[in-house]
């Protein structure tokens, strides 16, 4: 049976390039794709993929080109050959890119002025799931760039997760991409953190890690309102409570020298420190926590 959905490519076949290739293929796309190493689609050519033989090729069989690789460098790196050979030069014209990469938001928008000196519209994607939840109830990916550039694909978009549109500035994806991961990677580092110092203390991890889990998705409830919190902070309010910088610079320093007992790395801690220390310096002490938040976004000035 004949598909009448829209072909589209995917270059980069890593474990994500994979699941997403698959998940527009289980939906009944005709998928090209296109990998250094070839023999990583030969699952995929085995459900129905056709493997193209060269980048040019992969580009030249849709509209639709979505990008899964290492960082930007890679597009540059395969495509940028492509568009300097004069007999190829044309091949990115009228075609959409939909880059899933990660890097900066500012190499995003380099990226998206390069492809449309090539003839070429730009949408950057940040992927907020791992490659085995692609596709899956609660996947969810930040698009940004031309509304109806993206609008014309969101419906094979969506295949990979829900589509979170936030802009036509083609750096809001990576942007918001970035920051979520800034939050992700420091609650892991410091999950591990905490880990060690219980082990350290010749307490298995089995024993902690399911009620430090449990503290990590509490937190919301903890803090209240994320709009509430959104508005205090951007009005540079930090009205005093219990949970005062004071109170939490000694817990952070009771954490310091806990983990200076226990021989387990201080950079985190230590980092978390420096906050409360500034703000408390800075006379903030008798302020909610959030203060810190003045500290790090002008980490080199005063507080206001």
């Amino acid at each position: 049976m004949t598909s009448n959905l829209a072909p589209v490519t995917v270059i980069g076949l890593g474990p994500m390039g994979r699941a997403m290739a698959a998940a527009l293929m289980r939906a009944g796309h005709r998928v090209t794709v296109w990998n250094r190493t070839p023999s990583r689609a030969d699952e995929l050519v085995a459900e129905g993929a056709t493997l193209a033989p060269t980048p040019t090729a992969a580009v030249a069989a849709s509209e639709l080109t979505i990008l899964s690789l290492t960082d930007y460098q890679a597009m540059y790196d395969i495509l940028g050959p492509v568009v300097e050979d004069r007999q190829h030069a044309a091949v990115l014209a009228g075609k959409v890119l939909v880059n899933l990469s990660s890097d900066t938001p500012d190499i995003s928008r380099e990226a998206a002025a390069w492809a449309a000196r090539h003839g070429a519209s730009f949408v950057t994607g940040g992927v907020m799931i791992p490659a085995p939840a692609v596709g899956k109830p609660g996947a969810y990916v930040f698009y940004s760039g031309p509304k109806e550039v993206f609008d014309g694909h969101e419906p094979a978009l969506r295949l990979i997760g829900e589509p979170k549109y936030l802009g036509g500035d083609p750096g809001l994806a990576q942007l918001f991409y970035q920051a979520h991961l800034d939050v992700f990677l420091t609650a892991l580092s410091s999950l591990l953190h905490a880990t060690a110092l219980v082990t350290a203390a010749g307490v298995p991890a089995a024993e902690f890690l399911p009620g430090a889990l449990a503290t990590l998705t509490g937190i919301p409830a903890m803090i209240g309102d994320g709009l509430e919190l959104a508005r205090q902070l951007e009005a540079g309010e930090h009205p005093g409570d219990l949970s005062t910088a004071l109170m939490m610079g000694a817990t952070a320093d009771h954490i310091v020298r806990t983990s200076e007992k226990a021989g387990v790395d201080l950079r985190l801690p230590k980092a978390v420190k420096s906050h409360y220390d500034r703000a408390i310096t800075s006379g903030y002490g008798t302020k909610k926590w959030t203060a810190v938040y003045d500290v790090i976004k002008a980490p080199h000035g005063h507080l206001s």
